[in-house]
């Protein structure tokens, strides 16, 4: 089926950020990119699903949105395992209806020096950050097929896909590679089936995660560390990246699909 144009009518602009009656799912929900996007989701009028492995640590952020008048609700969800994965889906779609929004954030980021790294470590991060990813986006998509208005689906990458930006993060900068392909290849095959699939790659972002990393015994060093490299001279803030993934995520991307969107303060031009 073709993908249905958009026109010009009485209040264009609020119908291009409007999602009433959407259901979204945002992974690792509960903190810092991910905590912000499902906020603008559910402002713009979504259910949004919080899926985290903690279930208590997404309940907070579903109560708080519930407590502001927006709809949300928080499900236990282990994206390192299958079953966990295929669960989320199915209890979202019998709760809602369906899935029209994927926002894929929930990731790991060790720090391990280069000849350190382990094969398990190395296979975790794959896991939990890539394998993840492809099966929350093909649950995902299969529920989109069978609507349609398609769906959207938006992959957190990272400018550590594009370059190291960080010591002993191999692991991760592959792992956000293969999101940045697995988005291309999403986009090429969903297209048809009215589902946009692209990816935000931030740069520097003060996280909750980034800040106990500064905290930690491993040394947290390298350019996307450094605010001076940022050509506004700091990191970003969550709801920088979120608007973003709000934007990939709304209808105003309606002919957007297949692109990795990068928020990274200039860093790339500096």
């Amino acid at each position: 089926m073709a993908k249905e144009k958009l026109s010009f009518g009485g209040a264009t602009l609020r119908r291009l950020s409007d999602l009433s009656g959407q259901t979204a799912i945002v992974t690792g929900g509960s903190a810092g990119i991910g905590k912000a996007a499902a906020r603008l989701l559910a402002e713009a009028g979504a259910n949004v699903v919080i899926a985290n492995r903690r279930a208590e640590a997404g309940k907070i952020v579903a109560d708080e949105l519930c407590n502001d008048g927006h709809r949300a609700s928080a499900m236990a969800c282990d994206v390192g395992d299958e079953d966990s994965i295929r669960r989320l889906f199915e209890d979202t779609a019998s709760r809602y209806g369906t899935v029209n929004i994927l926002v894929n954030n929930a990731g790991i980021m060790p720090k391990t020096p280069f000849t350190e790294v382990t094969s398990k470590e190395w296979d975790i991060v794959q896991r939990i950050n890539l394998r993840g990813a492809f099966l929350c986006m093909r649950e995902a998509a299969r529920l989109m097929k069978a609507n349609p208005a398609g769906g959207r689906i938006v992959n957190v990458s990272s400018t550590s896909s594009m370059h190291p930006g960080v010591l002993g993060n191999a692991a991760y900068c592959a792992s956000k590679g293969g999101i940045n392909m697995l988005t291309k290849s999403a986009a090429f095959d969903l297209a048809p089936d009215n589902i946009n699939v692209n990816a935000v790659l931030p740069g520097g972002t003060e996280t909750e995660g980034v800040e106990e990393l500064r905290k930690g015994p491993t040394v947290f060093v390298g350019p996307n560390t450094e605010k001076q490299r940022y050509r506004f001279g700091r990191l970003a803030e969550p709801l920088e990246v979120a608007s973003a993934i709000f934007f990939l995520a709304s209808p105003a991307a309606n002919y957007i699909t297949g692109q990795t969107l990068v928020v990274d303060g200039g860093f790339q031009v500096a």
